[in-house]
């Protein structure tokens, strides 16, 4: 089975409260969207935007596992995850290096996993999962 996956993290202050969402839908034949298949989050307490982009790709990818995806196409609006994992840019920051191993070792369970970036109003259906776990969490 052929998914997109949409991901998303932030923090309100950066570091602050934080939470990772995603939404993943079902591809057709011609690789066009169909189907939403499943679309969740989670508040992963203090820390940073980054922690919380990677942390969300992490449990898309865990989803995906779940649904019997084979083929992944992840979609994210923060480039500097998409860059990281794509190979273009390093990883410096050691807590990010955890993540991106555990994005790295998730991969290698799909035939394929590609990673694209998308300007923020193109990933809103993530981003809203993540305010909805954070405002969850702070009991707004």
């Amino acid at each position: 089975m052929h998914i997109r996956l949409y991901t998303d993290g932030g923090a309100r202050g950066n570091p602050g409260p934080a939470g990772s969402g995603f939404v993943i839908y079902a591809l057709n034949d011609q690789n066009e969207q169909a189907d939403k298949l499943y679309e969740g989050g989670e508040y992963i307490g203090e820390t940073t935007n980054n922690q919380a982009e990677y942390q969300a790709i992490i449990i898309g990818l865990q989803k995906a596992l779940e649904l019997k995806a084979t083929n992944v196409d992840a979609v994210l609006d923060s480039e500097l995850a998409v860059k990281q994992l794509n190979g273009e840019y390093k990883v410096k920051n050691e807590g990010l290096a955890r993540k991106f191993l555990e994005v790295h070792n998730l991969r290698s369970k799909f035939n394929r996993v590609t990673f694209r970036h998308v300007r923020r109003e193109q990933n809103k259906e993530a981003d809203a999962q993540v305010n909805k776990v954070i405002d969850q969490a702070l009991g707004l």
